[in-house]
């Protein structure tokens, strides 16, 4: 497995962009592919939209095609392996993509174990039907080259669109993700105006597959680490390799402990870390892609994907090419990832412990993100009073702005469970690459 390459190698372009996009164009035709055509009035609408986007996703197939020599022959056998993963019918919980126009992806990470074997099966345990312990909206601007992930914690208390009778009007987010992601899609746009283009869903075996496929990625380990309820285990600091079964341990740890000054100090800040390592493991996963230049891995990592991934049957393998073609030489380390800012206000109703949005810090996030793009809630969240009022009013930005997240400085031993800042995570990993210097 080849660890460097030669700037000149590093910087070539994929050969015929031009003719590959136009061939997968005629494929598409030829076998019967369809795209919908908005209507007039959404075009009009879409058009006048703005906007400032791995546990993992549909980066999932685009990095097995970045910084690849990508020929017209592999292009046939990997439309083979492609037309192999699973696919949803998206209906009318997705709005069609146009051109250029930034998009959103409704990335859910499902704890389903399907697509696990032997070791991985093992460690990951076994459990009846799915949830989901990962929902992220990834914002893709073509135009710009911009990924922006927001990611949603799974206790954040939404208004539900169905199965009020077994949920009631309120609960957390990821209780109807076994009606189907759809239904959530559906969710997230009532309640927050973000409007969803595509789905894609990544299973514990999805996510362990392809990081086989790849033939592992880096992480740097600043201290020593571990989880006794993911598996977690790092017994030396420094750039680590990741297989796949040490990437579902990282990938779920959100009972992260490392060893620093000869104790052992403990994250408690629960989802919120384990987002935070999520985040830095897709971009660990883009860089490793970026670093492979072998055709095949796009076949071995294609051919590993049906087991346990899942995507809308609007996005077809032009679309992924397309994709590749414009983020060839994304540096992960340039995308922006946020929490959706939430609180937590303890017991609510009969509900438990839960989170409910942080206004207007959510607005201003969200406004700052989407854009104009932004849809009026039909059905907004509840606050801590179980009220739903709209979201307060947020002027779109004049100039590109970032928001930072917000909350509460770590000091360890880490006790707090509100939302920190990203340099409280500084004994959390970070993406690597042998013989590289470490930052």
């Amino acid at each position: 497995m080849a660890t460097g390459r030669t700037s000149g190698s590093r910087n070539r372009k994929i050969g015929n962009q031009d003719r590959l996009v136009a061939l997968g164009d005629a494929i598409d035709r030829r076998s019967g592919v369809t795209r919908k055509t908005p209507k007039a009035s959404q075009r009009r609408t879409t058009r006048g939209r703005r906007s400032t986007r791995r546990k993992v996703t549909i980066v999932l197939l685009v990095v097995a095609m970045i910084g690849t020599g990508f020929a017209g022959t592999s292009y046939w056998l990997a439309r083979s392996q492609f037309e192999k993963i699973n696919n949803l019918a998206c209906g009318e919980s997705c709005l069609p993509t146009i051109g250029d126009e930034p998009f959103n992806i409704l990335s859910v990470g499902s704890d389903s174990r399907a697509g696990l074997h032997g070791a991985a099966a093992a460690q990951a345990g076994v459990v009846a039907g799915q949830r989901s312990d990962v929902v992220k909206v990834i914002h893709v601007d073509p135009g710009t080259q911009k990924i922006t992930v927001i990611s949603i914690p799974r206790d954040t208390m939404v208004s539900l669109l169905e199965n009020t009778n077994l949920y009631s009007k309120f609960n957390r987010i990821n209780v109807n993700y076994g009606s189907g992601p759809q239904l959530l899609a559906r969710t997230i746009t009532a309640n927050f105006g973000i409007p969803i283009n595509h789905i894609v869903e990544v299973s514990f075996g999805g996510l362990a597959n392809s990081v086989v496929a790849l033939g592992g990625l880096y992480m740097n380990f600043p201290y020593r680490s571990r989880d006794a309820y993911s598996g977690l285990r790092i017994n030396t600091q420094g750039c680590q390799h990741i297989d796949g079964m040490s990437s579902l341990a990282v990938a779920r740890s959100r009972h992260f402990e490392w060893f620093q000054n000869g104790h052992w100090y403990y994250d408690g800040t629960s989802d919120y870390g384990r987002i935070y390592r999520q985040d830095a493991f897709l971009r660990a996963m883009i860089l490793r892609a970026r670093k492979e230049y072998n055709p095949n891995t796009i076949m071995n990592v294609l051919g590993k994907l049906p087991e346990g991934i899942t995507i809308d049957n609007s996005f077809t393998l032009n679309n992924v090419i397309a994709l590749a073609v414009k983020f060839h030489n994304f540096d992960p380390n340039q995308m922006l990832t946020y929490t959706l800012p939430t609180i937590s206000p303890g017991h609510v109703g009969n509900y438990g412990s839960v989170l409910v949005v942080n206004q207007p810090a959510t607005q201003q996030l969200l406004v700052n993100v989407f854009g104009s793009s932004l849809v009026k809630p039909t059905n907004p969240p509840p606050n801590a009073q179980l009220q739903t009022p709209q979201p307060p009013f947020v002027p779109l930005p004049t100039t590109t702005t970032t928001v930072k997240p917000t909350g509460t400085t770590i000091k360890h031993p880490v006790t707090t469970t509100t939302q920190p800042t990203n340099n409280a995570y500084y004994f959390n990993p970070k993406p690597c690459f042998p013989n590289e210097v470490k930052k």
